[in-house]
């Protein structure tokens, strides 16, 4: 697909800055490698990410996708006219991650990149490369006018 990024010359390191005081610090997401049309992040299983049984939440998974392909997104248009919020994500669980697995690796790739609409393919695997699920991310492309009428009447 080439080059899909607006930004040249970004780092992990400089998305990582942004997961700053937001659910993916919470949840201890870090990206670990930009390609030129994926990404690449992991999260931790630990007693922020697991369900009672001690096994990956699903929903640590789903935040994990929605995460990447957010953010994938907002690298992929003019952030000085638009922004990217989620709008639904399909996520289907094929096996459990375990404690033992320490982390989960993620890879986003884009499946359509359209003036309002983007579609992001988000796989999640152990770190011996065990597929445990696969989510399907829309992002509405907002102009950035819309935002700041929403903070408006948020904030009245």
């Amino acid at each position: 697909m080439g080059y899909i990024w607006t930004i040249e010359n970004f780092t992990a390191e400089d998305i990582n800055k942004r997961l700053k005081g937001n659910l993916g610090e919470a949840l201890g997401i870090e990206f670990i490698e930009v390609g030129s049309d994926y990404l690449k992040a992991r999260m931790p299983i630990d007693n922020r990410t697991v369900q009672p049984l001690g096994i990956l939440h699903g929903g640590a998974s789903a935040a994990l996708a929605e995460t990447m392909g957010s953010i994938a997104a907002n690298l992929a248009i003019d952030r000085t006219k638009y922004y990217g919020v989620g709008q639904q994500i399909h996520t289907v669980h094929l096996r459990p991650a375990l404690r033992e697995d320490k982390y989960v690796v993620g890879i986003c790739k884009p499946v359509r990149l359209g003036k309002t609409t983007h579609v992001w393919q988000i796989w999640i695997y152990t770190p011996d490369e065990r597929l445990i699920s696969t989510s399907l991310l829309t992002v509405a492309i907002r102009p950035n006018d819309d935002l700041s009428k929403r903070k408006r009447t948020y904030s009245q």
